[in-house]
């Protein structure tokens, strides 16, 4: 967001992050973000915007959570080997009044990443040494693991990090937040 020209505060929610049954993995990454957005509501200070998302790994219609321990995130990436699986991020803005669009507004962004296979020892290599247990799907693709068993992407890069930022720009310009209008001195804003 920074990079984007936006300035931004971080507040952790402690939202629980459970759906209902009978979600596509798309609609379970919205409901999830929704829900941290609503839970964030009270933290917000008067005339933010508010921004929550969350990142779903999805390969043949099962979501993949982040593992609970090392077991677990190899048996992901073992699930995960020689596959295409998407990354779906959920987004939710909310738009402070007395805004037009004020209110939530929800949108997801898909990315294909495929894996090539997976040897063992590879697995175990990434598990030991980038322990990924706060990553959906037990792997980011900005670690060795990206570098060198991830072979294409169709879609957003960003995405696949967590926030697809080309996206949430597009909107956030939509609904009336322009970073480079925001970040502009007095005399670029009268050009």
């Amino acid at each position: 967001m920074e990079q984007a020209g936006y300035r931004f505060r971080v507040d952790a929610s402690d939202a629980a992050e459970h759906f209902p049954d009978g979600l596509d993995p798309a609609a379970t990454a919205e409901h999830l973000a929704r829900i941290k957005a609503e839970a964030s509501l009270g933290l917000r200070r008067e005339g933010e915007w508010l921004m929550a998302a969350d990142t779903i790994v999805a390969v043949e219609e099962q979501r993949l959570a982040k593992p609970a321990d090392a077991a677990e995130a190899a048996a992901m990436l073992q699930q995960l080997s020689g596959k295409t699986h998407q990354v779906i991020t959920g987004v939710c803005i909310w738009v402070p009044e007395p805004s037009d669009c004020a209110g939530a507004h929800v949108f997801h962004e898909t990315t294909e990443v495929e894996v090539a296979a997976l040897r063992p020892a590879e697995i175990r290599h990434y598990v030991q040494h980038y322990q990924p247990f706060d990553k959906a799907g037990a792997y980011a693709i900005q670690e060795w693991i990206g570098l060198v068993r991830i072979p294409a992407i169709r879609g957003c890069y960003y995405n696949v990090m967590g926030l697809p930022m080309p996206r949430v720009y597009a909107e956030l310009l939509a609904l009336g937040l322009d970073a480079l209008e925001a970040s502009a001195s007095p005399q670029e804003s009268a050009r």
